[in-house]
C-alpha cells in the first residue's frame, strides 16, 4: 500500500499526541527512578500499598486491585508476593467467600505507605506540577477529565471521591 492510501495523522495531530505521549513517558520514567532511588520501593509496590491503605479496612480483593491499577491478575500476585515477603502487606481468603483473595496493607505496610506518600509528592509536585503554570494545570484537568469521561467515566474523581484525600 502507497503512503497515500494510508490513513494516518495529520503533522498536527501527531504533533498533539506525541507531545502528551513523551510527556507521561518522561513524567512516568521520572518518578519511578526517583521515588525507587529515594525509598527504595518502585512506584507501582507505592501505588498497591496507597490504595490499601485508602480502602475500608485496609483491604482489598485481589482482582480488584488488578482493575484499579490497570494490571494482569499475574503483575498482582507477583508485587503482593513481593509485599507479602517484605512484612508491609498479607493475604486471607474473605470470611465466608472462598472465590479469591484479599490483600491486606498490615501495619508496617501502612507505616511504609505514609513513609514513602511525601517523596511522592515532591516528585509530583517537581515534575508535573511544579513547571506549570495555574492555567496550564487547569487545562492539563480539563483534558485528563475529557479524556477519562470518554475513555472510562468510572474513573472520573468525584468531588466528594477520596481520590485527593490522604
Amino acid at each position: 500500500m502507497s503512503e497515500e492510501k494510508i490513513d494516518w495523522l495529520s503533522p498536527d495531530e501527531l504533533r498533539v499526541f506525541r507531545a502528551f505521549n513523551r510527556a507521561w513517558e518522561a513524567v512516568s520514567a521520572r518518578l519511578d527512578a526517583d521515588l525507587e532511588r529515594e525509598t527504595g520501593l518502585p512506584r507501582t509496590y507505592f501505588d498497591i500499598l496507597w490504595r490499601l491503605r485508602r480502602a475500608p479496612d485496609h483491604a482489598m480483593r485481589m482482582s480488584r486491585l488488578a482493575e484499579i491499577t490497570h494490571s494482569k491478575a499475574s503483575r498482582i500476585t507477583h508485587a503482593v508476593s513481593r509485599l507479602e515477603a517484605a512484612g508491609l502487606v498479607r493475604r486471607e481468603v474473605p470470611p465466608g467467600d472462598r472465590r479469591g483473595w484479599l490483600a491486606v496493607l498490615t501495619a508496617e505496610g501502612l507505616a511504609r505507605a505514609e513513609q514513602v506518600a511525601p517523596a511522592y509528592a515532591r516528585g509530583v509536585r517537581d515534575h508535573v506540577l511544579g513547571p506549570l503554570s495555574e492555567e496550564a494545570r487547569g487545562q492539563l484537568t480539563a483534558i485528563g477529565e475529557t479524556l477519562l469521561a470518554h475513555l472510562a467515566p468510572e474513573a472520573l474523581p468525584d468531588v466528594g471521591d477520596k481520590e485527593g484525600k490522604q
